[in-house]
């Protein structure tokens, strides 16, 4: 077990804190501000949906976005950012963004149902703090197996919050949180809707290059680091599979390794040693020459099956294409172009 010394700590710390801002992030930061200006004009407020897939950059987006209000607004609750919590009820939701306000005690009202008080004191204090946007992450587990009048009650929950404490909504999940779209309630107050994916190298591979780069830039080195040679371009999305999560643990995980050995920039043998680490048992394509390295990229995001006989079979994971050589997927690319 190594460990680093307080300024390289510093320097880790800041690295695993780099956002680079792919031009998706930006158009959905621009939609967080309009949602907000917008507001003040009163009437039905404008609503989005942000969806995409397990580790395709949602919660560090909405991390960038908050941490970038902070900086510019006095206010802690101008945005407030939330997340369904581990039992996902909407009750539960609503003390859940009562508590991230600050309201860690709910006043009940003598006459009116549990539910009642807590959505009437939500919207109090969204209106007594000036709320301005409302993000609410992982939505997907609060409308997951749900159909039919528990899915109409949430609908209909959210919007009343919505229209009485004049915020708009952000709802932000997995690809089936789009099962909320389907509510007559909700379709035509979804105006914007987006989705991050993941990179794939048969269609707009430069993106994940500029990706790449725009990481390997913001390491904490005097050296600079030269990984963005097509062997390990091709290896790279071959052990993230085009995730940007999982790019961004390995290459973590390498700038940890190279700042505990004092080394003057992360070299191909800290990447290989961090795969070989995490995946022992798989062939390592920091070892393979660029014609030799093979991969997959998603084929289809994962989904919800609304025919499945039970809910453990409701949700299809992620599935990817066939094995094949990377440098096949690349000339895909330029062929299509």
């Amino acid at each position: 077990m190594f460990s680093l010394s307080p300024e390289n700590e510093l320097k880790y710390q800041k690295f695993v804190d780099v956002f680079v801002e792919l031009p998706i992030a930006t158009t959905v930061m621009n939609d967080f501000d309009r949602l907000r200006y917008n507001r003040k004009f009163g009437g039905d407020q404008q609503c989005m949906l942000l969806t995409g897939d397990t580790g395709s950059g949602k919660s560090f987006l909405i991390q960038e976005y908050c941490r970038r209000v902070s900086q510019t607004s006095q206010n802690p609750a101008v945005v407030l950012s939330s997340r369904i919590p581990s039992k996902p009820t909407l009750e539960s939701t609503i003390i859940e963004l009562l508590k991230d306000l600050g309201q860690f005690g709910a006043v009940y009202r003598k006459g009116k149902s549990k539910e009642q008080s807590l959505t009437e004191s939500l919207i109090k204090s969204l209106k007594s703090q000036n709320t301005e946007l409302i993000i609410i992450n992982e939505f997907q587990e609060l409308v997951e197996f749900q159909s039919g009048r528990a899915l109409s009650e949430i609908a209909t929950r959210l919007k009343y919050i919505s229209e009485e404490a004049t915020v708009p909504v952000a709802l932000v999940g997995m690809p089936w949180a789009a099962k909320i779209a389907e509510e007559p309630q909700w379709s035509s107050r979804l105006m914007i809707r987006r989705e991050l994916l993941y990179f794939k190298l048969s269609q707009e591979p430069e993106q994940f290059i500029r990706f790449v780069k725009g990481l390997l830039k913001r390491m904490p080195f005097i050296e600079a680091t030269k990984l963005d040679g097509k062997q390990m371009i091709l290896a790279l999305f071959s052990a993230s599979h085009g995730q940007i999560r999982r790019l961004k643990q390995i290459l973590n995980l390498a700038v940890q390794q190279a700042l505990a050995e004092e080394a003057s920039t992360v070299n191909p043998h800290h990447v290989a040693s961090v795969f070989g680490m995490l995946f022992p048992s798989a062939k390592n394509p920091f070892l393979l020459s660029a014609e030799e390295i093979e991969g997959t990229e998603v084929a289809v995001p994962s989904h919800y099956d609304v025919g499945a006989e039970n809910k453990f079979d409701a949700v299809i994971p992620t599935q990817y294409t066939d094995l094949l050589p990377l440098s096949q997927l690349l000339r895909k690319s330029r062929n299509t172009k």
